[in-house]
């Protein structure tokens, strides 16, 4: 397990707050009320712990298949529809999203190798994840990826804590599939928008895992 480059900075803010918050209870709280001094000490060593866990990135075994659309990101399965696209395709598509808690793994992943063709950062509100219109209304980053099966998008949602979405991708760029495509800070959600027909190999509240589990298949 490695620590990804998007924490380096949240966590040494977090290491030096929990010096120094320890320094002053040591210091003026521990010799009259040595339980209190304890439970700074452990409530804010959670906390980094926390931290430190939210950014890792765990050593894994990466599906890389031809016929397979793999699993953007860690989390749970909860949505599996048609719905018509507005951003990009102007059509029907198979949306599969998955709900990423604050306990899940938040680095994202390409579901298919191919050629960045769309990429684009919308503003937008801070709904929970779960809510069907956070796709639509929120802060959110869509890329399409193209080869030579066809097209896939795939969505970066921020929701009620992620504020910050990373996307590393670029248009004209070439990418594999299960590399780094981005990082979203403290929970959300990512959507792809899928060929219609294409065959779905996950079930509603199924958990996933990015770069691993086999979403749907050309």
């Amino acid at each position: 397990m490695t620590i990804h480059k998007e924490g380096y900075k949240t966590i040494a803010i977090s290491f030096l707050l929990f010096a120094i918050i320890n320094l002053i209870s040591f210091y003026f709280i521990s010799f009259q009320l040595p339980w209190l001094s304890w439970l700074i000490f452990l409530v804010t060593l959670a906390l980094v712990l926390f931290l430190v866990s939210f950014f890792r990135v765990p050593s894994r075994k990466l599906t890389v298949a031809e016929n397979a659309i793999v699993c953007p990101a860690d989390g749970k399965v909860v949505v599996i529809e048609e719905i018509t696209d507005e951003e990009y395709f102007k059509d029907k598509r198979l949306q599969v999203s998955v709900f990423m808690s604050p306990a899940n793994v938040h680095q994202n992943r390409n579901p298919v190798n191919g050629e960045v063709v769309y990429s684009k950062y919308h503003k937008g509100k801070y709904l929970v994840a779960w809510n069907p219109k956070s796709s639509t209304e929120n802060e959110r980053h869509s890329v399409v990826i193209r080869n030579a099966k066809g097209e896939i998008l795939v969505k970066q949602i921020a929701g009620a804590l992620a504020k910050r979405i990373v996307n590393y991708l670029t248009v004209g760029q070439k990418v594999d599939q299960s590399a780094e495509m981005g990082f979203i800070k403290f929970g959300s959600r990512v959507d792809l928008l899928l060929p219609p027909g294409t065959k779905i190999e996950v079930q509603l509240n199924q958990v996933v895992q990015g770069g691993v589990t086999v979403l749907a298949s050309w």
